[in-house]
Order: C-alpha cells, then sequence, then structure tokens
C-alpha cells in the first residue's frame, strides 16, 4: 500500500509538471539538438540537409558579410552596454533621492519598456526620418541639416541612432536600480556624512559597491541582448529597401537573410552556434571581472 501510494504521488507530480517537459522538449532541447546537427549540413529547407562537416564554420573566416556584421555588432555591444548603465544609474541616482512626484517619474522612465520592440522601431524610425523626421526638424530650426541617420553611408550615424534608440529602453534598468538603492542601509549613508563626503561621492563610495550584484546582474543581460540585437535594424532595412541598409546589417539580421532569405539553414544554424559560444565567453568574462569589481554583504 505504501509503494502504491508513493507510485501514485510520483505520477501525480510528474503530471503537474509535464507541460513545461513537453514544452522544453518541443521547443528548447529537440530544437537545439536539430540545429547542432543542421550546422554541420548544407540544409536549403526545400531538400534534405547534406552533410558538409566543418565546411560551414570555415566559412565564416572567408565570408566578409559575415566578418563585417560580427564586427558591428561587437562594436555596438562595446558601446550600448556602458552607456545604458551609466545613463540607467544615473537616472536611478536620481529618482532614489527625496523628490516630489518620484513614482510619476519612474512610471514614465519604466512605461516605454512596456512598449514591443516592433512598434518602438517604426516610432524611431518616422523619429529618424531624413527629410520629414521629428529630429530633423528640430535640427533645422537651429540651422543644422540633420543626417540622414538610419540611412546614412557613414557608419557613426546608424551606429549612433541605435545606441539612442537603445537608451529608450533603460527603464527597467532604472527601477531595478531605484529598488537596490533604497535597500542600501542608511548607516552607511550617515558614516559617509561623517566623513564630509558630498552626494557625488557618496554614489560612488557607497552607493555603487552596494548594488554592485544588481549592477552585474544588469549587465549580463544587457550583453547577452546587445549581441542579440535584432528587431530595430531588421525593421529600419525592410522599410528602406532603395537605401543604404549595409551599416543595419547586424548579427543576428544577416543570420536571418541566411536561414529565410538565402535558403541556408545549415550556415545559418552554424552562425546561431557561434554566436551561443560568443555570448558564452563574454559571460564568463564578465563574472570573471565581477569577482574583484562586485561586493557581496556579508562577504
Amino acid at each position: 500500500m505504501r509503494s502504491h501510494a508513493m507510485l501514485r504521488e510520483n505520477a501525480m507530480g510528474w503530471l503537474w509538471i509535464s507541460p513545461w517537459i513537453v514544452g522544453f522538449l518541443a521547443f528548447l532541447l529537440v530544437p537545439m539538438v536539430l540545429s547542432f546537427y543542421y550546422s554541420f549540413t548544407d540544409y536549403p529547407l526545400m531538400e534534405p540537409p547534406l552533410w558538409v562537416g566543418m565546411g560551414n564554420y570555415l566559412r565564416m573566416f572567408g565570408d566578409d558579410k559575415f566578418i563585417s556584421s560580427a564586427g558591428r555588432t561587437l562594436v555596438y555591444a562595446a558601446l550600448a552596454v556602458p552607456l545604458s548603465t551609466v545613463v540607467a544609474l544615473v537616472i536611478a541616482g536620481l529618482l532614489s533621492t527625496r523628490v516630489r512626484l518620484a513614482g510619476i517619474y519612474q512610471a514614465a522612465v519604466f512605461i516605454p519598456t512596456l512598449v514591443p520592440m516592433a512598434a518602438s522601431g517604426m516610432v524611431w524610425l518616422w523619429l529618424f526620418n531624413a527629410q520629414y523626421g521629428f529630429i530633423n526638424l528640430l535640427l533645422a530650426k537651429v540651422g543644422i541639416q540633420g543626417p540622414g541617420w538610419f540611412t546614412d553611408a557613414r557608419p557613426a550615424w546608424s551606429m549612433a541612432s541605435i545606441l539612442i534608440v537603445g537608451l529608450w529602453g533603460v527603464g527597467q534598468a532604472v527601477v531595478v536600480y531605484v529598488a537596490a538603492m533604497h535597500e542600501v542601509p542608511g548607516s552607511l549613508y550617515e558614516a559617509a556624512d561623517l566623513d564630509g563626503m558630498g552626494p557625488v561621492r557618496k554614489f560612488l563610495n557607497v552607493t555603487l559597491p552596494m548594488i554592485s550584484p544588481v549592477i552585474l546582474l544588469n549587465v549580463v543581460t544587457l550583453l547577452i541582448g546587445a549581441v542579440q540585437l535584432f528587431t530595430v535594424p531588421f525593421i529600419v532595412r525592410a522599410a528602406t529597401p532603395g537605401g543604404q541598409t549595409s551599416t543595419m546589417t547586424f548579427y543576428s539580421v544577416y543570420m536571418f537573410d541566411n536561414a529565410f532569405v538565402y535558403g541556408q539553414m545549415g550556415y545559418a544554424c552554424a552562425m546561431a552556434w557561434v554566436q551561443l559560444v560568443v555570448v558564452l565567453i563574454l559571460t564568463g568574462l564578465t563574472f570573471l571581472a565581477s569577482k574583484k569589481l562586485v561586493h557581496y554583504r556579508g562577504a
């Protein structure tokens, strides 16, 4: 009877978690295994895959588009992660002080993160429009001729526009930082006041070390998102078929092209696995650096 009861209890447990197991197998594990296999094949989707071994991976070294898109993505990540982190920390530091209507300001900063990236991309596509965009109209008011932003052949302008769009979504990090700042013990600020520290020194020497674990979490999240940048460049490129679009071809966009435009799913799967390895390496390096930069309470 006891054995029967245990079997019944175990069966009920497996039954309750079966939706997660089915979802994990159907939408994560099986696709990952298949993509790993396809990465060693020539798979044009409409025909059976043909085994080519390491051919797809070796092909990347001679693919100029792969090299340029990967370099463009790494440059974006190197600029976007620290810039977004600094902006979010500054805004959070201002909102964590005793200001009137702080909750309204926090909501105003957070609301843009609730807007789907596709919709945000369309809004920014209009704001950065070379002829009718709101930003260039404001620049014209002061006698400055605005650039093409997204469509300019010069990479600097397209990179700057993508970075600005990236700052649109710092609200989530701001809210997390504000919550972390409210958890910093007040006794530390009292000790800092006794030492004669001003607001800036207190922020640098007290606040930042105490919330450094939260900063680490957000940096890792930003890093992964930056390497996987796709939605806004894809929308911009699709909306400007006759313009300069090479500066909008980031790594994930080029991977999409190979999979669904060029019909080279095998090559796209190989790119996906390279992207995963790069993300794991960058994340590991971030955690190694955090051993000296992150302060854990009670450690």
